[in-house]
């Protein structure tokens, strides 16, 4: 063979080579390693491996010497910046590379990608995907840590199983440290390959505290007198749920131990991070549940985990989200607990009751079902689909989607241009909007916020390397300086405030919040909000927010006016009514609009139907009688109650609009225009407003029953055989004594007058001498005067 062509054998055997990972010298001592050839030999597949196992760091390098030559490198997503700079590191460090060459990572602000493997956020590689949907130059996607179920982790797992359908050739692997795995194995049509942990045995102990309840501080001195007293020649690792939790649990730690201490959160800036991670000898880390599974934390044998997480909690009504305190699920107990057992036997300390773990939630609940959707909604809109036909874990709860929708569309995101540039910021769609609007000048303010910052904006100072980033995206603009409170009240104007006590101001959605003292805005009367949480009480308080003068708030909230009439005290008052969202900024009484006066009283009348109106004896019977014939007799009588009130009574509407008092109307008239004609002719025949008893008296019928009644004294209806009938039904007699009160009620005179009566003028004769009560009634004359008026009135006529 010549030379040269055994040198160019040579250099491509090299370079050939430096495209492979070594397996054996990565995996040595990781449990995952002995699944490799199962899992190589699976193609696409869901990992099930709890923590500790090596899947993260072995799994990868496996993929990518399958398909670097062929189809591309490896991507791998990792749910938090922290966790995705970790592995990276820990892979390279163990390849014998350096990070940014065979290895590398991309996330928000900081890019060293590798020529083989590269982890990433999953935000990161959702907009890659928007940007190249069919993934150029990528063989493998690795989804780790899918059990976390957050929001942009379930995206991402959906948008990929579209893809893989599209490209065969692409592996898809998702990796789990919880036994749920089935559920990503069924999304994505792929098996599922447990790897066991071979961890070291794990000691338990219990020892609940007071004030687990929301974290107070009696509790998170407990916790950190538990983990002094119980760090030695080894690390500890405690949990706690927030920032606010850790920083108060390192400082008494600072108070009462030595050892050194370390926070951990995704909150910090990656020294701080690698300070915690990388501390030789041993420490105490606490951190919030970022250190669950995402990273490793060398050198720790005691666990101290206090049980609870920080989650989102999401209040539709008022559309806001809130961080709570709540208790952690099982699964997350279970890989804390595990962190313990890594490097040698370990303990877990729970800082609650077994009865306590019992009520915990099997797994975390999904962040899609508690978060806000704005963002969510925006991407899932630019990759073309909707929820319902999109292949998801978990649907999203529609009256949270709809809100995200309307606020898109309120931004103008509608329009596929404007989304797809949003959907390519590294911020809130609102706050992307306003970056774009205002240019170069809003990006001091969007860094801000877009990296967490609280408190009063306006006197915080950003980092200097996301504002040039920011300002390089949001491309040219004007000279204008933008103030941090119009920036905000742009993104967020539903959520401009105005002071209406001390503390305290209204939203322009209409709720109220509490603007912390330590703010320095007290006396602020206009404020742009831009994060509001919910306490565990249920109240609102603000977290981020800026000054705003009224005229910048006023331009960004709209202002309206309208007539509000309402009708009080029989009349219709008028008031002019100068709002900015739910804000008023004024009242002012005026004559009520014709118009509107009318139709403030038409809805009263709508609301509380006839009963608005007095009525009258005659028309309250003209009522009974026509609902009586509606009920008996039917068409075409009309039952008046059913009757849009409204529509019967507008000439009566029409009179109190224009100023004639309630009290003033009767509504006989009104009933009579409702009466059926022709069919009106024969009311008094089936239904009459008297009936004339053999007295000759005229007595009202009743008709307010289920039948027709009538109250008349029993002398005055001697003669009467039978009870008459109307509408289909007897007349009911009260009959009454001389005196008014009722002696008998019958529908069957004939058989009163044979049998009842008898008792009757027994008991009654003695009381009533002077009255009539005859042996016979039928044959008797009927009167309503004594037996002497009766004879007096006989002789004068």
């Amino acid at each position: 063979m010549r030379p040269t062509l055994r040198r160019c054998l040579t250099l491509v055997a090299v370079t050939k080579n430096a495209t492979k990972f070594d397996l054996d010298t990565i995996g040595a001592g990781l449990p995952v390693h002995a699944q490799l050839a199962t899992i190589q030999a699976a193609g696409s597949v869901v990992v099930q491996a709890p923590p500790g196992t090596g899947k993260t760091t072995l799994i990868p390098p496996l993929i990518s010497n399958e398909v670097s030559e062929t189809v591309g490198k490896v991507v791998v997503t990792a749910p938090r910046r922290v966790a995705v700079r970790a592995a990276a590191s820990r892979l390279a460090l163990l390849d014998g590379s350096v990070v940014g060459d065979r290895v590398g990572y991309t996330i928000r602000g900081d890019a060293q990608p590798g020529r083989l493997v590269e982890f990433v956020t999953p935000k990161v590689l959702i907009r890659r995907l928007l940007r190249d949907p069919e993934l150029a130059g990528v063989g493998a996607v690795i989804i780790d840590e899918v059990h976390e179920r957050q929001l942009d982790g379930d995206l991402l797992l959906g948008m990929v199983a579209e893809l893989a359908v599209l490209r065969p050739e692409l592996r898809v692997v998702a990796m789990s440290a919880t036994a749920d795995a089935e559920r990503f194995a069924a999304l994505l049509g792929v098996p599922v390959i447990s790897t066991p942990a071979e961890m070291f045995p794990v000691a338990e102990r219990y020892e609940p505290l007071p004030g687990r309840a929301g974290c107070g501080p009696e509790f998170v001195a407990g916790v950190a007198r538990i983990a002094a007293e119980n760090t030695n020649t080894y690390s500890t690792l405690v949990f706690l749920p927030g920032v606010r939790d850790i920083t108060a649990c390192c400082a008494e730690l600072g108070r009462i131990t030595d050892v050194p201490v370390f926070p951990l959160h995704g909150g910090q800036s990656p020294a701080e991070q690698d300070r915690a991670l990388r501390h030789a000898g041993p420490r105490i880390i606490v951190a919030t549940n970022v250190a669950e599974s995402s990273v490793t934390v060398p050198g720790v044998r005691t666990v101290v985990d206090a049980g609870l997480a920080r989650v989102p909690k999401r209040d539709t009504l008022r559309g806001m989200n809130g961080l709570v305190t709540v208790s952690c699920s099982q699964s997350s107990a279970v890989q804390r607990a595990g962190r313990a057992g890594r490097e040698g036997p370990g303990m877990v300390i729970r800082c609650y009751s077994r009865s306590d773990y019992a009520h915990f939630a099997p797994h975390t609940e999904p962040e899609i079902r508690s978060a806000d959707l704005t963002e969510f909604a925006l991407l899932l809109s630019c990759w073309g689909a909707a929820p319902a036909e999109f292949p998801l874990l978990d649907q999203p709860p529609a009256a949270a989607f709809a809100q995200a929708t309307a606020a898109l569309a309120a931004i103008g995101a509608a329009d596929p241009q404007v989304a797809a540039r949003l959907a390519q910021l590294p911020v809130d769609p609102r706050l992307g909007k306003a970056l774009l609007d205002f240019g170069p000048a809003a990006a001091p303010t969007v860094a801000l916020l877009s990296l967490g910052e609280t408190g009063n904006i306006a006197l915080r100072r950003p980092d200097q390397r996301e504002v040039r980033r920011l300002q390089r995206l949001a491309g040219p603009g004007g000279s204008r300086q933008v103030a941090p409170g119009e920036v905000i009240g742009h993104a967020f104007p539903h959520l401009v405030a105005r002071r209406v006590a001390d503390g305290e101001y209204l939203l322009a959605q209409g709720t109220r919040v509490v603007v912390p003292a330590e703010f320095g805005l007290m006396g602020e009367e206009w404020l742009a909000v831009a994060d509001v949480r919910l306490e565990r009480s249920g109240r609102a308080r603000v977290a981020a927010v800026a000054p705003i003068t009224e005229s910048v708030a006023l331009d960004v909230i709209g202002v309206s006016e309208e007539t509000e009439c309402v009708f009080e005290d029989g009349r219709v008052r008028a008031t002019r009514v100068v709002t900015a969202g739910a804000i008023v900024l004024s009242r002012t009484p005026v004559r009520p609009d014709p118009g509107v006066a009318r139709a403030a009283v038409a809805a009263v009348v709508r609301e509380r139907g006839v009963g608005l109106f007095p009525m009258s004896g005659r028309a309250a019977q003209l009522w009974n009688r026509l609902r009586f014939l509606a009920h008996r007799v039917g068409d075409p009588w009309p039952d008046v109650a059913a009757l849009p009130a409204d529509e019967w009574l507008a000439p009566e509407i029409d009179l109190v609009a224009s100023g004639t008092k309630v009290e003033d109307i009767d509504l006989y008239s009104a009933l009579q225009r409702v009466l059926p004609w022709p069919a009106a002719s024969r009311l008094d025949e089936l239904a009459p407003a008297e009936l004339v008893v053999p007295s000759g008296r005229g007595v009202l019928v009743d008709y307010g029953g289920d039948r027709p009644r009538v109250r008349v004294k029993l002398q005055e209806c001697f003669g009467l055989a039978d009870s008459p009938v109307f509408g289909g039904e007897r007349v009911v007699f009260e009959l009454l004594s001389p005196a008014g009160r009722p002696v008998a009620i019958t529908d069957d005179l004939a058989s009163f007058w044979v049998g009842p009566y008898q008792n009757v003028r027994s008991e009654m004769r003695g009381k009533y001498p002077k009255h009539p009560w005859p042996v016979d009634p039928l044959t008797a004359v009927a009167t309503a005067r004594t037996k002497r008026g009766e004879q007096n009135h006989n002789k004068s006529t």
